[in-house]
């Protein structure tokens, strides 16, 4: 059974009208990667996600990659509910859990332990859970005193931590991940990888975006490449030549 299933799914960001852009702003636009649209009113969109379609089962981990703008966080952002697509089917079974954004759901102006309960609860849980659960967390996070003081005070790195430690302590169906693995450092990456498939061997599905290729043969079974918003391989990951970044042939494999 499908745990998470993407059906023709697209999506398009308005960005501004032509006629009160600069060609400059027009040139630093088209940067950002997806494909420009121009409508009937003379608005130009970026599309961001187009025709995207997959599904995953139970225990799969689905690798996302492709360069800047390519669609890796708009997709994740999909799959949590914070976007509606234009067109097509989006179906998640499940309590989703995601690390889009380091910073979402942090009040920089609480404590760690503070910002666990909020984000507990943001995520669907009871305070008699999450309180359960915060020694756990605590301990994971690796902040040690910090945990009771304001988050304005942490590092990148230890806010990661905080976010992470919340993000997976509390077994979610799904877990989104989004370039999360450059936040720490490597002594923290080494443990998340472990915490990961911790998660997995429960049978839950895993959807990390990222450009590192070495975590996704690590990690991930299955692989999205995403091109401009497009979809231009959903399969294995052993599918994948990774040094020439095409599908493999029969020969190679």
């Amino acid at each position: 059974m499908s745990i998470v299933s993407l059906n023709s799914v697209s999506l398009a960001y308005p960005i501004y009208s032509i006629r009160a852009a600069s060609l400059r702003n027009t040139l630093a636009n088209m940067a950002i990667g997806g494909k420009l649209l121009r409508d009937g009113q003379d608005v130009i969109h970026v599309k961001a996600l187009d025709s995207i379609t997959f599904s995953l089962e139970e225990g799969d981990r689905l690798g996302v990659m492709g360069h800047n703008g390519a669609g890796k966080t708009t997709l994740l952002k999909v799959l949590a509910g914070v976007y509606e697509p234009d067109r097509g089917l989006v179906d998640v079974k499940g309590r989703i859990s995601s690390m889009i954004d380091i910073g979402l759901g942090l009040d920089s102006s609480l404590t760690g332990r503070d910002n666990i309960m909020n984000m507990g609860r943001m995520r669907g849980h009871s305070t008699k859970e999450i309180l359960s659960r915060m020694p756990e967390m605590v301990e994971f996070s690796e902040l040690g005193s910090y945990v009771d003081l304001p988050v304005k005070a942490y590092s990148a790195g230890m806010q990661a931590r905080l976010v992470f430690a919340v993000a997976t302590s509390l077994e979610p169906d799904v877990l989104l991940l989004d370039e999360w693995i450059g936040a720490g450092d490597a002594s923290f990456q080494d443990r998340a990888i472990q915490r990961m498939n911790q998660i997995l061997e429960k049978s839950r599905v895993m959807v990390v975006g990222t450009h590192n290729a070495d975590l996704v043969q690590n990690v991930c079974n299955k692989l999205l490449i995403l091109d401009s918003g497009s979809q231009s391989y959903f399969g294995p990951v052993d599918g994948w030549d990774f040094s020439t970044m095409t599908p493999k042939t029969k020969k190679q494999e």
